[in-house]
């Protein structure tokens, strides 16, 4: 069975904003040139490119991708080895923008991530991300069981 988990744009809030009016200025410059066609190509690479990890429970291996337009997956295999662990992680994302050149704009994310951890327990990708503890403690078993990997002992 395979599984995909999407974890949101790669370029964050800021860049697709900004992909979104790279795409119009482009649609408009594509009137005077062929040459606003790059920019339009730019911005919906800033729009739509985003991150995902895709699971295969039944070859037993893990895909952490960059998906390009959010069509084309880039990111290798992971098989799973005896000695992985999964963990529960808390993690941050900041995004800061500068509005009227000067003024900084702060926008934080912050969720809980299911990790892949190696033999040597570090951390090698992460396989789903949730809002509330108690949902990913549930997934956490449910990926256990369907992976086959032991759960690392929190702290």
């Amino acid at each position: 069975m395979m599984i995909e988990n999407r974890f949101g744009l790669t370029f964050g809030p800021f860049g697709s904003s900004t992909g979104f009016f790279l795409i119009l200025g482009g649609i408009a410059a594509t009137w005077f040139s062929v040459y606003g066609l790059l920019i339009v190509f730019a911005g919906l690479f800033a729009l739509f490119t985003d991150t995902s990890t895709r699971i295969d429970t039944e070859g037993r291996k893990i895909r952490h991708s960059d998906n390009l337009f959010g069509l084309i997956p880039i990111g290798k295999w992971v098989a799973i080895s005896p000695g992985m662990k999964l963990g529960i992680k808390k993690t941050h994302r900041g995004f800061v923008g500068y509005i009227r050149g000067t003024q900084p704009m702060g926008i934080h994310e912050h969720d809980i991530r299911i990790i892949l951890y190696g033999s040597d327990n570090k951390q090698i990708m992460p396989l789903k991300s949730f809002s509330s503890l108690e949902s990913a403690r549930e997934d956490l078993k449910y990926f256990s069981q369907q992976l086959g990997i032991s759960v690392l002992e929190s702290k």
